[in-house]
């Protein structure tokens, strides 16, 4: 183990359902996509285990990737048979790369829609065969390091396994839990088809109101818990923010710890971004200007000074939207103008696209995801809105701090690790304090109010939002501290 000799390079291997550039269906895939690639330069041999989801090993050759494959094949057996993989290994690039194919990733979205025993096998799959990576591969890794419930069965099978417990393995492991909303319910029973132990099936394992939940069985069986943000880590030891595991979690507090995710900065730059129809940086924003403008022309409005704010990202309850739809009115009142781009719950569209038929000059909409949109949206708004029911981390505003434009965004979560209210020392955004149309009405007034009365405040707030490190290379090195702890 790395855990004696500090002069020994750990080995840590990140077990994920996704990561960018090679598939993602949320945040969890930008975290794993940069943060093994972060903590290799930080001194870690780091390497990276993803299923090959269709289209996912011609997306790693499209990135000019070299795909090696392993002579040995991948042997798990689930449910009384022998269920086989091949494993295949990037040969070059910065982060070492397994790539997982099965049957099991074949035809398939990422996450399914219901989660039962027969969609869970994908995760299962994946998780016991980063057990068996060490003999296939050759390459023993000090830490497993497991994101979400979709790895949670790794940790599982370690404690509780028929098999795999009685195994000598030396692993410490991290869990990360990226959202605390998905936890992985399934009836009790079905876990024995892949081996569990009798013993796990208790208050005291993975029994969760007469199911199975994944995620308290990895929170149990980790050597350390990780998540997104200071705050993030506290809010979810409470009643209210726990999802009902908030008990548990405190009882686990001594290995639960808060890590603010990074951000890839050299991919968001407003400096360099190519998707932006003009450059800039802290020192210089005329581009952004020119980006405000051709965003106006873009949806079809003239420039005439009105405040432009701008959402990007899903269209849920989790992202506020049953706050925000009551507070358009009277932000179409008070001048301001609101382009939002994402999707997600079919009532939030129809909303949405029906204000902008009501306002068309004061409000637009893009279902869907387009990546040019959204880096045109970060640049070419005044402000960004994130009025978060609740917030893991957040990435779009650090996004937006980078990119100038002033987040307005609720005190939860990574949100308040990394927005500060105007005014107080580091100021560089708005508030939203009170979860309600009201609450939301507050902060768009004090944004407004600079905006209108204070243009040298709000140039300050600016830049101290752009001059700010949310770079990897600040959290890469907490994450390196704690494994060697």
């Amino acid at each position: 183990m790395a855990t004696a000799d500090s002069s020994k390079r750990i080995k840590v291997l990140h077990v994920s359902p996704e990561a960018v550039p090679f598939c993602k269906v949320g945040g969890l895939a930008d975290v794993v996509g940069s943060l093994p690639p972060s903590l290799k330069k930080s001194g870690a041999d780091c390497r990276l285990l993803l299923p090959a989801w269709d289209g996912v090993l011609d997306a790693a050759r499209d990135k000019g990737l070299k795909l090696e494959r392993i002579p040995r094949s991948v042997d798990v057996a689930i449910d009384w048979r022998v269920c086989r993989g091949t494993l295949w290994k990037t040969s070059d690039g910065e982060l070492p790369v397994y790539f997982l194919e099965s049957p099991f990733f074949q035809g398939k979205n990422i996450y399914p829609q219901q989660l039962d025993p027969e969609s869970v096998l994908p995760f299962v799959f994946l998780s016991f065969a980063a057990l068996e990576l060490e003999e296939v591969s050759e390459w023993n890794p000090d830490i497993l390091h497991c994101h979400d419930w979709g790895t949670a069965p790794l940790i599982i099978a370690l404690l509780w396994h028929k098999y795999y417990r009685l195994r000598q393995f030396e692993y410490r492991t991290v869990f990360t839990i990226h959202n605390l909303a998905h936890q992985g319910h399934l009836p009790l029973y079905s876990l024995r088809d892949w081996g569990i132990a009798e013993d796990a099936f208790t208050m005291f394992g993975l029994e969760y109101y007469g199911g199975a939940n994944l995620m308290k069985g990895a929170v149990v069986g980790a050597s350390a818990v990780t998540t997104v943000s200071p705050t993030y880590a506290w809010e979810i030891q409470t009643e209210e923010g726990g999802a009902g595991l908030g008990g548990l979690l405190r009882s686990h507090s001594h290995k639960v710890r808060g890590i603010l995710n990074g951000l890839d900065t050299a991919y968001w730059n407003p400096l360099t971004d190519p998707l932006l129809p003009a450059n800039y940086s802290q020192k210089d924003l005329t581009g952004k200007k020119k980006c405000r403008n051709a965003l106006l022309e873009q949806l079809g409005w003239k420039e005439d000074g009105r405040p432009l704010f701008t959402s990007v990202g899903r269209m849920v309850d989790q992202k506020g939207f049953d706050i925000l739809l009551p507070a358009i009115p009277r932000m179409v009142e008070w001048g301001c103008r609101l382009f939002l781009a994402g999707s997600g719950q079919h009532e939030y569209e129809t909303a949405i696209q029906e204000a902008s038929g009501r306002w068309p000059d004061s409000i637009a909409s893009f279902i869907g995801y387009d990546e040019e949109i959204a880096h045109q949206a970060y640049a070419g708004g005044d402000f960004f809105l994130m009025p978060s029911k609740f917030e893991p981390c957040g990435l779009s505003q650090l996004i937006s701090l980078r990119y100038g434009t002033l987040p307005v965004a609720r005190s939860v979560g990574g949100l308040a690790d990394t927005v500060f209210e105007y005014g107080a020392p580091g100021g560089n955004g708005f508030l939203i304090f009170d979860y309600s149309p009201e609450g939301l009405l507050s902060a768009i007034g004090r944004a407004l109010d600079v905006f209108w009365n204070d243009a040298g405040g709000y140039r300050a707030a600016q830049v101290s939002g752009m001059a700010s490190d949310f770079s990897w290379d600040r959290s890469a090195p907490v994450y390196h501290d704690l494994y060697r702890s």
